[in-house]
């Protein structure tokens, strides 16, 4: 390719590019006491007076025009920094951030406002910092005002708030001052239950219209339902990006000390799993894992006459069951299923520790088979089944084998309500007005 067509090519993709994420390294210094601090500066000794520490290494994304681009990971992965660094508040030790678009960021508490001023000249500030001009804030002041609903709190000083006065005044800026890239870290639920649906739904109307958005959150369901692409950080270093399901499923092995990079390359041999019969397709998708110390070796779903059958009628009774192999001597196994929607959405799920069904020690080379037998209630549709034992070794928690995603359900219905779980309620109407 010639220099020119690069150059050109390079333009391009530019242009459909809201935010480039290039090498990005971000370095402290850490300092066991102030001495220490004030003897680095000064350039005393040649001695290091502290230890260094990569909050990001080499970390790399592109955000799309229009895409919703969720950043997961554990405390301390790099999350935020990432975030401050792309929207300037933090300087990289070495990389660099592209940005194509007016950001509206919505960081932690306090980011972007001066404590002293109340809340009308805060607007006004932050309005300002985007790029606004003042007539331009003026014009979206009611706006803001209503979102926000803290009355006349709103000319008071901000340092007078409370917290959830506070993100509710920022939340209500960040999102009606209308920018182009949305930022927003650990936000979306602020205030109470009326309030937090008022942000959710604010936030599918910016989604709709085709802005571009960036969010850090702990929250799976969020990120299972708002997000196109999803990156895992973890210790200051990118372990992938992908759909939200697949970078969700890893990140809950490294919750629990158990992601293996090289585990999608292994094929092992001789360790084909049977289930009890047909009817029952498994996922040469699944996700497993797990440290050993037992393993599932079959599972299946029993419609209510007993059969192997993964089809299941609506309001009728199934029965998940798995039989497991105690490959070493454990204290008090605790069995669950899990049941999500194609999306990775947790819909429902229990374990033999919330029924207190089971809390019994088991050796070494026994099996048990664990079954959960309930009515399906669920909406129609294609649901995926995760089967997992685990445990408490002293206070640490233990997956011994898990199975995300490795049977389909399918649940048929000849009625439909709102959501994803049917109440069956039984309506009556009555003449006149409720006493």
């Amino acid at each position: 390719m010639s220099c020119r067509a690069a150059e050109k090519e390079f333009i391009e993709n530019m242009q459909d590019t809201a935010i480039q994420v290039s090498h990005l390294t971000k370095q402290y210094k850490l300092y066991n006491h102030n001495r220490d601090r004030v003897a680095d500066a000064l350039g005393f000794g040649k001695k290091a007076h502290y230890t260094e520490h990569l909050a990001l290494n080499d970390v790399s994304m592109t955000i799309r025009k229009g895409e919703t681009v969720g950043i997961i990971g554990t405390n301390g992965s790099g999350k935020s920094t990432i975030l401050k660094i792309i929207t300037g508040v933090l300087t990289p030790t070495s990389g660099e951030v592209q940005v194509n678009g007016r950001i509206s960021a919505l960081l932690e508490l306090g980011a972007g406002f001066n404590m002293e001023y109340n809340g009308i000249e805060n607007i006004y500030l932050n309005g300002t910092m985007i790029g606004f001009s003042e007539d331009e804030i003026k014009a979206k002041l009611d706006d803001i005002l209503a979102f926000a609903d803290i009355g006349d709190y709103v000319y008071q000083p901000v340092k007078m708030y409370s917290s959830g006065m506070f993100m509710r005044l920022a939340f209500a800026v960040a999102i009606n001052i209308d920018p182009e890239i949305l930022i927003v870290d650990e936000a979306l639920a602020v205030g109470d239950v009326f309030f937090q649906a008022k942000c959710f739904h604010k936030f599918d109307e910016f989604k709709k219209a085709g802005k571009t958005v960036l969010f850090v959150s702990h929250d799976m369901s969020s990120i299972s339902k708002y997000c196109d692409r999803v990156v895992l950080l973890n210790q200051g270093v990118k372990l992938g990006e992908g759909k939200p399901k697949e970078m969700i499923d890893i990140y809950k092995q490294v919750l629990v000390g158990q992601y293996d990079p090289n585990a999608a390359d292994e094929k092992k041999e001789g360790e084909k799993r049977e289930t009890s019969g047909g009817g029952v397709a498994e996922n040469p998708d699944k996700l497993e894992y797990g440290s050993g110390k037992a393993r599932i070796v079959s599972y299946d779903i029993l419609d209510s006459s007993g059969k192997v059958n993964s089809t299941i009628l609506k309001g009728s009774e199934c029965t998940f069951r798995m039989s497991v192999e105690f490959l070493e001597d454990v204290k008090a196994p605790i069995f669950a299923f899990t049941i999500k929607n194609k999306y990775g959405v947790e819909i429902t799920g229990t374990n033999t520790m919330f029924e207190k069904a089971f809390l019994e020690p088991v050796a070494k080379g026994q099996v048990k088979t664990i079954s959960f037998r309930q009515r399906v209630d669920l909406q129609g549709g294609e649901y995926l089944l995760s089967l997992g034992v685990t445990g408490y070794e002293g206070e640490n928690f233990t997956v011994y084998h898990r199975l995300y995603d490795v049977m389909n359900m399918t649940v048929v219905s000849d009625k439909n309500t709102v959501g994803y779980y049917d109440m069956n309620s039984i309506i009556q109407v009555t003449d006149g007005r409720m006493e």
